[in-house]
């Protein structure tokens, strides 16, 4: 007794274990977390340290340089990126994406340790941050009044809404944005200072000496214990005010003689706005292993229930941006899709065989395969996201087939006289091993994809081993339930006769099949033409696949726009708020808009700012998110004044690095103004040919700066010492913290500094005093000169190499690929001798993704002949199985080179699942073939018998991958992009692949099969 018998002689085991796959799939269903992505480990270890004060060169040499040097020592790290700017060193490690996150933070923490105690004194701790996940926030809120202050906003948001955010289950991080967190701020006043004999130091002194935490202690008694606590601290504006700076023979001088004291903000460099509003932002990330959309729904139910209604009067509070709402948008467009396809399989099918008996076991198998997968899924610890549904389309049109089939050769065997359940035994027995050997085939395809790093690697497992684990259990059922279905639901041969479409359709495809033969005869009959036919097309696939454009990933439609600003160097906030307001008008002049958000003095500088355009929903607006970026946004940023500004749509896949598509690092040991001189050529090449909207570096030599040379003969004369001398210096200008204050439990900084219309200008510098050994004041004029110069706003290091980053955005239609290459070959004529070229961010990816999927496309053709050569016992069978996959991607990759899509991961994907689902072909005429041999027949004569029988299921497992393919190619709306792209791929590949192997196979199996005639096998 064969396997398929006991199914088909037990009807109700094979119904049960069709049950059971169904039962746990839909237990499965419930466990399953629901992303947009599988979980990415894209972790970026970052060491921020400060040192107020501090200019660029002193950072750079004093705490990045060793730091960055040590931290390189640590295992994981892909690049190491490096940016040093006045009183802000920081380094950051991006991790690769095998290895463990928490491993390496371990590591880099330990050497940071290490180097601790060769940093300067005057730095503060280094600060170390690891984030995994999006590096934009899953969702950003807004709060803004017109009654209270920023600096009251933010101390409600640390005290009430933060922690409430925080601790729900799967926040990563609720990080607020824009905060003007409490100081007491003491703007002293120079003119008062020198008629009072007082310094900057002393002042650093007096607050030093005179506000401290007292931890006096307890009494103990003998029966009882009382705590102590005493006064030693400030924690009031008044009592700040009441400071003794200094005392001398009666008489005092209190902070309020010199200074103006308030509580305000520890930083006035930075300010956020919500469609025009001042405001504070708080940014929701997500944990990489938490369910975004449960964990945004219980954000927005604590919203709703408990923030928005607790809010203090004057209080207002908005949900600026929502990235599940994509997410979800996303999903239900492809679920959508999995049910028209599933529609268009079932109408294929019976377009096949004309017969609602013969159609209902395929589509049973269908939703079952589907259903079950999902147990399988839960068990490889997947996710239900864009890609394992992408995959569940795809098996729509894969799973098919083996109930097709079955279902195709059982009937066929009843129209030859048989009963239906004879038929069923024979069918069943006959295509046991095919579909074994078809599904094993499909899922050795994918293998080689759980060897892929980086972000394809990450992505597409999920996607390939959820596809194998439909095929599977599609075999299974296949099997199983489908040849007992036969059983029972076909009718015997001539009882009750056919319908009349069915009996049409029998006539239609019994003519198709005897002109088919004879155009086959006809071929073999001149088969080395057919030959050299297929060896062209095996060698246009080399040419179609260069001549195609490449990139990293199609764009897809978020509803999102981001631009960066960047203004001259010495540009203040005030003129930057001016600027980016212009912005806020775009609400009324563009009707897609719905929100703007404005973060000014982003990355730490005050000219330098971030934009964020949301649009309305999908369904409210005509047009596309590129065409209002590219004929509203784009022409009016660029003409904001001040302001050099680029927009684009974020990476729909996730990505590190700046946020524009190209990021062409330039590196070398040369100083910046030489990395500098050889950016701008490259840039203005670049710009020249055409291919970017925007292309711009990293690196600018335009930050003024002024240098105080002190004549230190003179200084020594008068009794001046550098240390006291940098001590006023710094408490007057610096705006570093001098302690801390209680306030409402809290402690928050004490900073002393000049009044700003004290430090309009460095000459004023002139003015100031110092104090020597005597205790005398002494005018800064008669010890130093000043001397203006210019600097970087920046010092960027990539590998531990001076760098300069070309961020850019290609122009509409030109490819990541192609404007890679046209900064390749301009490096290429202009980068002198010990200059090289890196990738950052998504061009990093592309750079590495591309040729390790190359790598395993061709690994995958090996692996899938070693299987099939294992399972028919010969390498030449394996070989001609094969011919079919050359026909498939030349037909793929023709539609590709005519600029329909593009070479990215997802059309690469296709080309990989192509090789599994075109095979299949190979494996139905090839095994049939060599039994009609064994029966006798000549090679010519049992393929050409073989190819018009198998005709048939052929070109109804074709329509149906193929017709279940056109929901994707009419996606529109979230996610379009990669659905279109795999889609098309996967269509016209099978079209004309099955096409040409109709012919291509047959012609090679009579030069390469063995002559089994009279044989059992083959070696």
């Amino acid at each position: 007794m064969r396997f398929t018998d006991v199914f088909i002689r037990k009807p109700v085991l094979a119904t049960v274990v069709s049950l059971f796959i169904l039962l746990l799939g839909i237990r499965a269903g419930f466990d399953l977390n629901v992303r947009q992505f599988p979980e990415i480990q894209n972790a970026v270890v970052t060491v921020s340290t400060t040192y107020i004060g501090a200019d660029a060169n002193l950072i750079q040499g004093f705490i990045t340089t060793p730091l960055e040097r040590e931290i390189a020592a640590a295992e994981g790290i892909d690049y190491l990126v490096s940016t040093s700017i006045s009183g802000v060193s920081t380094v950051q490690a991006y991790l690769r994406m095998d290895y463990d996150p928490n491993e390496a933070l371990t590591q880099i923490a330990a050497q940071v340790n290490k180097v601790r105690s060769d940093l300067p004194q005057e730095a503060e701790e280094p600060v170390i941050q690891l984030s995994v996940g999006e590096t934009i926030a899953a969702m950003y809120m807004s709060f803004y009044s017109e009654v209270l202050s920023d600096n009251q906003i933010t101390d409600y948001l640390v005290r009430v809404v933060e922690p409430q955010l925080a601790t729900l289950p799967g926040v990563q991080r609720a990080e607020i944005l824009g905060a003007r967190t409490f100081a007491m701020r003491i703007w002293l006043d120079p003119e008062r200072m020198a008629a009072l004999d007082v310094t900057g130091a002393d002042v650093r002194r007096a607050l030093q000496a005179n506000n401290v935490l007292s931890a006096v202690g307890s009494t103990k008694g003998r029966l009882i214990s009382v705590e102590l606590t005493a006064e030693t601290d400030l924690s009031s504006a008044e009592g700040f005010e009441q400071l003794v700076v200094r005392s001398e023979q009666g008489a005092i001088v209190r902070l309020q003689d010199i200074a103006e004291v308030e509580l305000g903000s520890e930083s006035y460099d930075s300010s956020v706005s919500f469609n025009g509003q001042s405001a504070t932002f708080i940014g929701i990330e997500i944990s990489p292993d938490a369910n975004a959309l449960d964990v945004i729904a219980d954000v927005r139910r604590v919203w709703e229930r408990e923030i928005e209604p607790q809010f203090p009067e004057g209080l207002k509070g908005d949900i600026v941006y929502d990235s599940t709402l994509y997410i979800e948008s996303a999903i239900q467009e492809v679920l959508i899709t999995i049910v028209l396809a599933l529609v268009i399989v079932v109408g294929v099918i019976y377009a096949f065989l004309g017969s609602m008996r013969s159609v209902i076991i395929p589509a049973l198998a269908v939703p079952l395969s589907l259903i079950g997968t999902l147990f399988l899924m839960l068990l490889m610890g997947f996710s239900i996201n864009l890609l394992t549904l992408l995959a569940m389309v795809l098996a729509i049109g894969i799973v098919v087939d083996d109930a097709i089939i079955m279902v195709e050769n059982v009937h066929r065997h009843i129209e030859e006289g048989m009963k239906p359940v004879e038929a069923a035994l024979q069918g069943a027995r006959e295509l046991a091993w095919p579909i074994v050997a078809m599904s094993t085939s499909l899922v050795a395809v994918f293998i080689p994809i759980g060897f892929v790093g980086g972000i394809t690697g990450t992505l597409f497992v999920e996607f390939a081993f959820t596809l194998a684990a439909s095929v599977i259990l599609s075999g299974v059922i296949a099997l199983t339930l489908s040849p007992m279905l036969c059983s029972r639901l076909l009718k015997p041969h001539g009882e009750g006769g056919k319908g009349r479409f069915e009996a049409w359709l029998d006539a239609r495809f019994e003519g198709l099949h005897r002109r088919y033969e004879r155009r086959l005869h006809g071929a073999l009959e001149d088969r080395h033409v057919v030959l050299v036919f297929g060896l062209i097309v095996l060698v246009s696939c080399y040419f179609l696949f260069i001549t195609s454009s490449s990139e990293l990933e199609p764009p897809e439609d978020q509803g999102f726009v981001f631009s960066i600003a960047q203004g001259d160097a010495p540009m203040t906030l005030d003129q930057l708020e001016r600027n980016t307001a212009v912005m806020n008008r775009y609400l009324d002049e563009i009707p897609e808009l719905s929100n703007i958000f404005i973060i000014n003095g982003f990355g730490g500088g005050t000219n330098s700012a971030v934009a964020g355009f949301v649009l309305a929903p999908w369904d409210e607006r005509d047009r596309s998110t590129q065409a209002v970026l590219d004929h509203d946004l784009q022409p009016r940023l660029e003409e904001i004044p001040g302001l050099s500004i680029f927009a684009l749509e974020p990476p729909s896949l996730p990505s590190a690095g700046g946020g524009a598509p190209v990021e062409f690092v330039i590196r070398s040991t040369d100083p910046s103004e030489n990395l500098l001189e050889v950016s701008q050529e490259i840039i203005g090449r670049a710009m020249a040919s055409g291919r970017f909207i925007y292309i711009d570096g990293d690196l600018r030599i335009d930050r003024p700066r002024t240098e105080i040379h002190i004549d230190r003969e003179k200084a020594a004369l008068m009794g001046v010492d550098m240390q006291t001398l940098s001590a006023d210096l710094s408490s007057l200008f610096s705006g570093g913290f001098v302690g801390r204050f209680a306030l409402d439990d809290r402690s928050y900084r004490v900073i002393p500094q000049l009044q700003r219309v004290d430090r309009l200008t460095p000459d004023q510098i002139e003015d100031l005093y110092t104090r020597n050994r005597d205790g005398e004041l002494v005018p800064l004029d008669t010890l130093i000169t000043l001397k203006d110069s210019v600097h970087p706003q920046q010092l960027k290091r990539f590998q531990q190499l001076n760098a300069v980053t070309l961020s850019g955005v290609p122009r509409p239609g030109v490819t990541l690929g192609e404007a890679l290459e046209v900064l390749q070959e301009i490096a290429a004529d202009v980068l002198p001798p010990g200059y090289s070229v890196d990738y950052a961010g998504q061009s990093r990816q592309f750079m590495t993704e591309g040729r390790q999927l190359v790598v395993t496309f061709f690994f995958a053709l090996v692996v899938i002949y070693l299987v099939l050569a294992a399972q028919f016992e010969s390498f030449r069978d394996s070989l001609i199985m094969l011919m079919t996959v050359p026909m498939s991607i030349a037909g793929a990759l023709l539609f590709v080179s005519l600029g329909l899509t593009t070479l990215n991961i997802y059309t690469q994907v296709g080309l990989l699942t192509l090789i599994g689902l075109i095979t299949k072909h190979g494996i139905l005429i090839v095994e049939f073939a060599n039994k009609l041999q064994e029966q006798g027949l000549s090679r010519r004569e049992a393929v050409e018998k073989a190819a018009g029988i198998r005709l048939r299921p052929i070109l109804m497992t074709t329509a149906a991958t193929v017709l279940a393919m056109i929901p994707l190619l009419i996606a529109s709306g979230p996610g379009a992009g990669s659905r279109f792209a795999m889609g098309l791929v996967i269509a016209a590949g099978m079209t004309l692949g099955t096409l040409f192997t109709l012919f291509v196979v047959p012609a090679v199996y009579t030069y390469l099969a063995r002559d089994r005639a009279g044989l059992n096998g083959a070696v």
